[in-house]
């Protein structure tokens, strides 16, 4: 029989197992069935069709390191700075102050950007003010080109391993092609058709600008999207409190924009917000179910779920571990950080939606 505090606590046990569990099943749907229908496109368009905009506030010394990984090829390169910093190799252009529009911070910079800066390539190739392009051969016919991230280690373990953590869940990405609505978008690497990005504009405020563009997009018309095989480059944030502000921000964005989606949409991209946001203690309902001698409801149906999600998420460290090729057996001790990990990612997305924030934290960078 189980006793009033075992039936509380089979009921918020078993409705977090059920939420994160839907979750799994749905990634698992993603990249076992939907990404093996890969729209891989041949290359249409060269670095002469693409103008670069790099986006900061004046990290002068970052965005150094950035224009100076461009390829050659590449010659339409543009800084976009709230403040005058000398840059070799791009032009920099300064956001007035006298510039007013609906969008806020960084989307105010780049609706200044697209108001101002003259273009007659076909498209616009945002990049984040860390963002190292490895490699960079063109783009397919796509209206919108996602590139992968590789976020490096700038100070904090713990923080580099929940990027590695995320880069393994984000495999999912093979699969948005399918979707009508693109699930996210990383700003630090996207290109955008220079016709979309003036029909839609970035006019509007919001904490998650690439992510709102995208869906905004996709909302208003059909729009192609790609993910490019190429990655780039990014920093992962330099501490565990930087990291906590980058994830309360995404997550708190991510779910304020998902209001404006057709509802299935809405119910989907909400749903991945409440998941993220319980991750934290995914590892400690499995490692107290197995454990503790607590009378649960089907408590052996649960100790296989809460098993089984666990492996789901160890799972997605070995994949971003494979990512930058690190993947061996003198890995395993790493995978014992797999639930700080989860906490570090996650904890800053609970406290999102708890507290979501009243500005714009801009993430540190260093030069490294």
């Amino acid at each position: 029989m189980i006793h009033p505090p075992g039936a509380v606590a089979s009921a918020f046990i078993w409705s977090v197992t059920i939420l994160f569990a839907v979750a799994g099943l749905f990634w698992l749907f993603e990249t076992l069935v939907l990404a093996r229908y890969r729209d891989d496109q041949e290359t249409a368009y060269g670095p002469e069709d693409v103008q670069v905009r790099i986006l900061t506030i004046g990290a002068e010394d970052v965005v150094q390191q950035t224009v100076d990984s461009l390829p050659a090829s590449i010659t339409d390169r543009h800084v976009i700075a709230e403040k005058p910093i000398a840059i070799d190799g791009a032009e920099v252009h300064v956001v007035p102050e006298s510039f007013s529009c609906e969008a806020v911070r960084k989307g105010r910079a780049i609706e200044w950007a697209r108001q101002t800066l003259s273009c007659d390539r076909e498209y616009v190739l945002y990049l984040d003010e860390d963002s190292i392009v490895e490699e960079f051969d063109g783009l397919p016919d796509a209206d919108v080109v996602q590139f992968s991230e590789r976020p490096r280690y700038t100070g904090s373990w713990l923080a580099y391993f929940a990027d590695v953590f995320r880069m393994g869940a984000q495999i999912e990405q093979h699969a948005f092609h399918r979707f009508r609505i693109p699930l996210f978008a990383w700003g630090g690497g996207i290109a955008i058709r220079k016709s979309l990005e003036d029909r839609v504009t970035w006019d509007w405020p919001t904490l998650v600008e690439d992510t709102a563009f995208l869906w905004r997009a996709a909302e208003s018309e059909s729009v192609s999207y790609a993910l490019s095989p190429a990655s780039f480059s990014n920093q992962a944030p330099p501490s565990l409190g930087e990291i906590f502000q980058q994830r309360r921000r995404w997550a708190a964005g991510n779910h304020q924009e998902a209001s404006n989606l057709p509802l299935r949409y809405k119910l989907l991209a909400k749903s991945r917000s409440y998941v993220w946001a319980v991750a934290p203690i995914m590892p400690l309902i499995t490692v107290g179910v197995t454990l503790s001698g607590l009378q649960l409801f089907c408590s052996g149906l649960l100790q296989v779920l809460s098993v089984s999600l666990a492996l789901l998420m160890v799972a997605w460290f070995a994949i971003g571990l494979s990512q930058y090729d690190r993947l061996s057996l003198r890995s395993l001790p790493m995978f014992a950080l797999v639930p700080l990990a989860v906490l570090v990612h996650s904890v800053g997305a609970t406290a999102g939606l708890i507290a979501p924030p009243d500005d714009f934290h801009v993430t540190e960078k260093t030069t490294d």
